[in-house]
């Protein structure tokens, strides 16, 4: 095989990062020739990356959970199996499928794995599939290509009426092998729960983000080790590779030149300061759904732009709570463990079980296209073999912990938080009257501010 150096411009792309694309990569003399087979062109030179990956939250959308609540430790979970109402459905109810006619005869294709990197256009093999089919059908390139059309990359009805994802296996993007960069990874990512910026609300750009504005990549925090990919606690992400990632492991303890400040870090998390807003849904109602100008109809849904919202905090000790009506953080002041974090609370509205009080799956095929949702319940129902139920409306509630659109310039400071109309509610925290009294006023702080801002020379 020859070496291939491969050439690279500056693209206009969703997210405006500076990436570092590996040098060269072998294979340029064999793909011009052979063309490019998915993983099997992959293999060549990585063999056994395929089953590799099939073991990989990425690829399953579930894994073996011990930290929440009301759950089999001994079951895989996540979004393969859950039933909550940021997307009230789940790889199950919601595989890739063409929906209904709506009222002007039109269709279109749905499905919660049109993010799943399978199905290379010839065979299907959902979430969680495995074998050498399977291993076949990994899109290697939606993360590794730096030159994917994702124009390609679409749902298709192939010649047996079987609706299937294609995939860019185009020479192309093969000999733009690099590593992954921020589109890669928010291609999906930032389109999570129903559209951009809708479940996390984040924009990673160098204007939103401190680790974007240096240059930095996903990977960049999420270092991969045999495509398992490390992620922080978050009450509402409970899938996980079984390898976390903290602030500290790069910042360290005491991350601050000053003193004072590093004493906080033992009981507040950094995010707490550095993360001071987000976005993105703060509500959706699944049982009453608005029609769009296409004609096809959505899940009413209340939004709002990257950095609009204020989190809420909370303790958190990296434990969630779980039950039908209610999936948040765990943790108190008096819980060593915990720290203070901040959190962006989601409610929806959602059918419920009223024989067992148990949350409704919903197939979105039947509603995207009439918006009849009872149609969607009873189709998830028949899927997961639920013959008795009376669907009766209800509310949950969701914390999702806020880990990006991290910022140092506009990081809270000691007047955002010791005061009386401060951001944490001290009360609420677990501190007495007398505490929070002493907590909400200057006197902790102000020689220590004004000594700093002297030494600025910013008054």
């Amino acid at each position: 095989m020859g070496k291939l150096t491969i050439p690279f411009a500056m693209l206009a792309v969703l997210i405006t990062v500076s990436v570092t694309f590996a040098k060269d990569h072998p294979g340029r003399e064999y793909m011009e020739k052979n063309g490019f087979n998915g993983a099997a062109t992959c293999e060549e030179c990585h063999p056994g990356v395929a089953r590799e990956f099939l073991d990989t939250v990425h690829w399953k959308h579930a894994s073996k959970v011990t930290n929440v609540d009301n759950i089999d430790p001994e079951q895989e979970y996540g979004m393969k199996n859950r039933e909550y109402t940021f997307c009230n459905g789940n790889d199950i109810v919601n595989n890739l499928k063409e929906t209904p006619r709506n009222s002007e005869g039109k269709s279109k294709f749905t499905g919660c794995n049109t993010c799943h990197p399978g199905d290379p256009g010839d065979e299907l093999h959902g979430v969680g599939s495995t074998g050498p089919a399977a291993e076949a059908s990994i899109d290697c390139l939606v993360c590794h290509s730096s030159d994917y059309d994702f124009r390609l990359r679409k749902p298709v009805k192939d010649d047996k009426g079987r609706v299937i994802m294609r995939q860019d296996r185009t020479v192309k993007a093969a000999l733009a092998v690099a590593r992954p960069s921020a589109k890669n990874c928010m291609t999906c990512h930032e389109s999570a729960g129903g559209g951009a910026y809708v479940k996390r609300g984040f924009l990673f750009t160098r204007e939103n983000d401190a680790h974007a504005a240096r240059g930095m990549v996903c990977v960049d925090c999420h270092k991969t080790r045999k495509h398992k990919i490390p992620t922080g606690f978050d009450p509402n992400n409970w899938a996980n590779d079984g390898v976390r990632l903290a602030c500290a492991d790069c910042h360290g303890k005491s991350p601050h030149k000053d003193t004072h400040i590093n004493m906080h870090t033992d009981r507040i998390a950094c995010q707490t300061c550095h993360i001071p807003r987000t976005g993105g849904a703060f509500s959706k109602d699944f049982t009453n759904w608005t029609k769009q100008r296409d004609g096809f109809y959505e899940p009413t849904t209340l939004n709002k732009e990257a950095n609009e919202t204020t989190p809420v905090f909370a303790w958190y000790n990296g434990a969630v709570a779980n039950t039908p009506r209610f999936i948040g953080p765990k943790g108190s002041r008096d819980d060593k463990k915990s720290r203070i974090y901040p959190f962006k609370v989601y409610q929806a509205k959602a059918y419920y079980n009223k024989l067992d009080g148990n949350l409704l799956s919903m197939d979105f095929a039947p509603p995207i296209a009439t918006g009849d949702t009872l149609a969607g319940v009873a189709s998830a129902a028949k899927t997961l073999g639920i013959k008795k139920y009376e669907p009766v409306p209800g509310w949950q509630t969701i914390y999702l912990a806020s880990s990006h659109l991290v910022t140092r310039t506009k990081a809270l400071s000691c007047e955002n938080c010791h005061a009386p109309n401060g951001v944490l509610n001290f009360r609420a925290l677990g501190y007495t009257e007398i505490e929070t009294e002493k907590l909400t006023t200057p006197s902790i702080f102000f020689e220590e501010y004004v000594k700093r801002h002297a030494e600025k020379d910013d008054w």
